[in-house]
């Protein structure tokens, strides 16, 4: 990265949301970005990055695992002077019974879906804190609200999640940091199908719960993320904006 526009990180980036919020922010920002794995979505973020100039740089790894989190680290410190956004939306929902849970299904649940958005934030609040207008969005779920079955270790991880980013808005706020927390409900993504038996069923199932009778779409969560990087939003700092339809109203 050798421009001099701001620097957006954006964690599970390659497939999905993340795709869409890296496409949505590539117009304004240099962008660093994280997946699990080599992913199509990473095509789709380089096509729209070139469009606008913007340079894309990519860490390819598990964010629960030490050396992952040192490779972002050392881009972060190498584009110190230009981070302004962290959106930390890499996460995991495979449905586990109570029943087969043990404590180490459930400590995975937590180190994926709170521990890593713990360690990113943390290696970017210097940054943040020194850059002018810094900004810290999470992604969350409804059903940190709503509760489900076979989802225990999740749901668990992502209602602390919501109690982090209140802290961080304490703790980030007289730097003028603002940190928020997008919460989801049914978003179509390519990732469903491989959770869900039934998908016909179940995209039913969720649509009579919806006051919108459509499913969620990853540009719907990217508008909200874009809105709250922006500087209208200069002044919310510790909510949560929910994105699910209306599917909380039922």
């Amino acid at each position: 990265m050798n421009s001099r526009r701001p620097v957006a990180i954006v964690t599970g980036a390659g497939s999905g949301i993340g795709t869409a919020i890296a496409v949505r922010l590539a117009p304004d920002y240099d962008l660093i970005l994280t997946h699990l794995s080599d992913d199509a979505g990473f095509a789709r973020v380089s096509t729209e990055a070139d469009r606008h100039g913007a340079e894309v740089t990519t860490v390819t790894g598990d964010l629960t695992e030490t050396a992952t989190v040192d490779r972002l680290h050392g881009l972060v410190d190498e584009h110190h002077d230009r981070i302004t956004v962290l959106v930390s939306n890499a996460g995991a929902y495979p449905r586990i019974p109570w029943a087969e849970h043990d404590a180490d299904t459930f400590r995975r649940q937590v180190d994926v879906n709170l521990m890593t958005h713990a360690a990113v934030a943390h290696l970017a609040s210097p940054a943040l804190r020194t850059n002018e207008g810094g900004r810290i969005v999470a992604i969350s779920s409804v059903l940190s609200q709503l509760g489900r079955v076979d989802l225990a270790g999740y749901i668990a991880a992502k209602a602390g999640l919501e109690g982090l980013v209140r802290a961080l808005a304490r703790e980030l706020g007289p730097d003028e940091v603002t940190v928020n927390t997008v919460r989801l409900g049914s978003i179509e993504v390519p990732a469903e199908h491989a959770v869900v038996d039934d998908h016909e069923a179940m995209v039913v199932r969720q649509l009579a719960r919806q006051a919108i009778r459509r499913r969620g779409a990853p540009e719907d969560v990217a508008g909200v993320v874009s809105f709250l990087l922006s500087d209208d939003a200069a002044f919310i700092t510790g909510q949560c904006l929910t994105v699910d339809g209306g599917w909380h109203l039922s």
